[in-house]
Order: structure tokens, then sequence, then C-alpha cells
């Protein structure tokens, strides 16, 4: 595909609230935490600062409070590149806020104030934002928009593809069916992936007759599947010990759709990913830790040259 390739991320950019546990507290008590950091985060927001960062040419539609203009949130955006143009804005109101609890075994428990996010649910389409890329990948955020947004993907001849992530429980049945219809590559980790099959009670080629022509599976240290019609791949993560696995995911798809945008194929998007990856992991936060291109470039060449 041609490098001046445009992509257009849609779902929520939020306010993360990273805390550390030594476990999690059972009901009606308390856990002592070992930190507690406010960072920027929401999967959409993340796919598309890493992608942006890259050089890849981004818009991000995003439902934020109108106090949101004025943050340094907002101001990061800017200084990478992401075209915010199609913010959906909301007065007297905060951003999507996540507070992220990971306990030792590096598990997560999330808990998700919608706060401005819930605007999507009467949001337009944006017709004219999907018009004018290549590629629009649907992140975490209301099922129906992203239902709606998927099917003028569709119409439009578009690539789509399409990430769930830990929203799966507030898709029904039916709308989860119709987005992945829709869709051209289906990412999500191996519990998000076995519990869309447990769900739609397909298998992964059943899956695939769905529509997705890509099924990609992380693993985290496991590495990642790819699936297609044709043939199955497996590519071996580059580990790194995570401080912090939030957003790694995300960092994942935005590299994939980097390489895959600009022609690379499935193994090479995939390695390019893993690299992206592995470098968010490092420290505490999404975004906190984003490589440049050549430094993800040199991780990824060192680690599966040898």
């Amino acid at each position: 595909m041609k490098n001046n390739t445009k992509l257009l991320v849609i779902g929520h950019t939020a306010s993360d609230f990273i805390i550390d546990v030594p476990e999690f507290p059972k009901p009606n008590t308390s856990a002592h935490m070992d930190s507690l950091k406010n960072l920027q985060g929401g999967a959409a927001a993340n796919v598309a600062m890493c992608a942006a960062t890259f050089g890849l040419d981004t818009s991000l539609v995003s439902s934020v409070g109108e106090s949101f203009l004025n943050s340094e949130y907002y101001y990061n955006f800017k200084k990478v590149g992401v075209n915010t143009d199609y913010f959906i804005t909301v007065e007297d109101e905060l951003i999507p806020t996540a507070i992220m609890v990971n306990d030792k075994e590096k598990d997560t428990i999330t808990y998700f104030y919608e706060g401005s996010g819930k605007a999507f649910a009467n949001a337009d389409v944006p017709v004219e934002a999907i018009k004018s890329v290549d590629a629009i990948h649907l992140a975490t955020g209301n099922p129906d928009f992203n239902w709606k947004c998927s099917c003028e993907a569709k119409k439009q001849g578009k690539i789509l593809s399409f990430d769930p992530g830990q929203d799966l429980n507030i898709y029904s049945l039916e709308r989860l069916k119709q987005v992945i219809e829709n869709s051209t590559i289906l990412f999500g980790n191996n519990f998000e992936i076995d519990r869309i099959k447990d769900s739609l009670d397909l298998d992964i080629e059943g899956l695939l007759n769905l529509g997705p022509k890509i099924i990609l599976k992380t693993c985290r240290e496991h590495g990642s599947y790819i699936y297609t019609k044709d043939k199955e791949y497996k590519i071996d993560a580059i580990y790194r010990p995570a401080v912090d696995p939030t957003g790694a995911g995300d960092s994942y798809k935005a590299g994939f759709l980097y390489y895959y945008l600009n022609g690379k194929s499935l193994v090479e998007s995939a390695k390019f990913a893993s690299s992206v990856s592995s470098f968010i992991v490092e420290k505490q936060g999404c975004q906190t830790n984003i490589p440049s291109l050549e430094q993800a470039k040199e991780r990824m060449n060192n680690f599966y040259n040898d």
C-alpha cells in the first residue's frame, strides 16, 4: 500500500489511574497500594499516539470534555501530529477515566467511568472522516456507535480493524457478530479471542468465515498468532520484564497497522508490533515509553535476525 496511507482511530481518550497492589482485595476489605499514578491513556488514543509517532497520517475520533482542549494531553496529540478535528466535545464533563489495578502476577482489574464518552451513543457517524482515510481502527467505545462506523467503513470499501478489548462484556452477541462481519482484521489477546469464540460458538475458521481476512491473537510473552483462511503464523515475542503491561496491546496494534498499511507482510508487521510493545511494558503508562520508528526497527532487527 502507498506510503501516504491515512488511518482513522475511533474510540476512547482516557485518563488512566494505574495502581499496583500485592494482591487484589476481597470484598469488604482494603489493600495497601504500592504505587498510584495518573497517566494518559484510552485504547484509541494509545493507538493514535503510537501510529502518529511512527509517521502514519493519523486522525482520532474521541468524545472529550471541553476542558480537555486546554490540557497537556491535548497538546501532546498536536505535538506528534494526531488530527483532532473530528473530536466530539462535551461541556462540564471529564474525559473517560480508567482505574487499573495490577497485582504482582501482572493480572489487571479495570474500573471505567464513561464520562464524556457517553456522547458516543447519540453521535453522528463521522462519514467525511471515514471517507478521507484508507483504514479505520475501532477501539473500545460505544458498541452501537462502533457498529454504525463499521457499516459505513464497509460501505466505503475501507480496511477496518476491530479491537473490542475489555469492552467485550458490553457488546450484545448480535452487535459483536455484526462488527466482526464488517471487519478486515480482528485483534484480541488469547483471553478475548477465546471469549469471542465461545460466545459465538465458533472456532477460528468460523470467525474467518464471518468476514475478517486476518485474526491476530496476542499471548503476552508467548508471542502472537496470525490466522488467515490459507495459513497460520506463530511469531515469537520480544520479551522484556513487564514493569507495567497496560497499553502493550494497543501499541502492538499500532505497530502492526503501521507496517501492514505500508505494504509489509503479515509476519513482518507482527514482528514490528512485538518490538513496539516490548518498549511500552518497560515503563509504567500506556504512552510513557513510545519508541521512535528507528528504535523499534533496531530492536526488531536485532532480535529476529539473531
